[in-house]
């Protein structure tokens, strides 16, 4: 590989980096203005998004935790649905 394609693969790469820096920024502040408070776990469950995993919320009643996923859902454009567990809630009830 020569020193120009070298430069230009790096340059690709820092722009590359720089969006996501800026998108994830602009995702936070949006959170920001309906979740106070929460910020490592709105930054877990975007480092969950981003990296294609899956992530289990859990916390007493009243942290927000159904407002902080409607909320991120709304802001990737994504459909929310609420599942209430149950003991008797079976793979095929969510389907």
């Amino acid at each position: 590989m020569d020193t120009d394609t070298t430069d230009n693969t790096h340059e690709q790469d820092r722009l590359a980096v720089e969006q996501i820096t800026a998108g994830r920024e602009k995702i936070e502040q949006e959170l920001g203005r309906v979740i106070i408070g929460q910020k490592d776990a709105v930054e877990e469950i975007l480092i969950t998004l981003f990296a294609g995993g899956n992530c289990l919320i859990t916390g007493v009643p009243g942290l927000a935790k159904t407002l902080m996923v409607r909320a991120i859902a709304g802001i990737f454009d994504l459909d929310f649905h609420r599942i209430q567990f149950t003991p008797d809630l079976m793979p095929a009830d969510i389907t």
